[in-house]
């Protein structure tokens, strides 16, 4: 199964790109022994229309091209499920044991996602109820992925 993550906006060079970068290398580098055979780092410009419902629709469409056919859709808003990592880990786990080809994991723009396209998603997921930038909601997102991996891996990473 693949694992991608997108994002609305692009990371500039610096410390958060760094870091997102530094979990996906870790996790292409590590998954294919447990059948998380890639992890794909996409990024889709800001819209640039004047109603934010607009902009929440224009980027929904370019999100929905990016997750592949049959993906399971996981969407980061402040009004989803709190789950711990175990949880989460176990979640992907079912989905690679079933035969999902690929799980996505999507963070909206600063005017959030799309309704429709929250709606579709298998899997609402908050990291808690306040608001994150979204640069640090990628780096966030990067290592719970990674950790998950490492969690269906058996790897001592993650300490319960």
């Amino acid at each position: 199964m693949k694992l991608l993550l997108a994002g609305v906006g692009r990371l500039k060079s610096g410390p958060e790109r760094e870091l997102v970068s530094r979990y996906v290398e870790r996790c292409a580098a590590g998954g294919r022994k447990i059948g998380l055979t890639a992890f794909d780092l996409r990024e889709i410009d800001e819209s640039r229309a004047r109603r934010p419902e607009d902009r929440k629709a224009e980027e929904a469409q370019a999100l929905r091209a990016l997750v592949p056919a049959g993906a399971r859709l996981v969407c980061l808003d402040e009004r989803g499920k709190t789950m711990d990592s175990e949880a989460f880990a176990a979640r992907i786990g079912d989905w690679r044991d079933a035969g999902a080809p690929a799980c996505a994991v999507v963070i909206g723009g600063p005017d959030g996602l799309d309704a429709a396209f929250r709606a579709r998603a298998d899997l609402v997921l908050a990291f808690g109820a306040m608001t994150w930038p979204h640069q640090l909601v990628r780096a966030l997102a990067a290592e719970q992925l990674f950790r998950a991996m490492t969690i269906l891996a058996g790897h001592p990473y993650h300490r319960a």
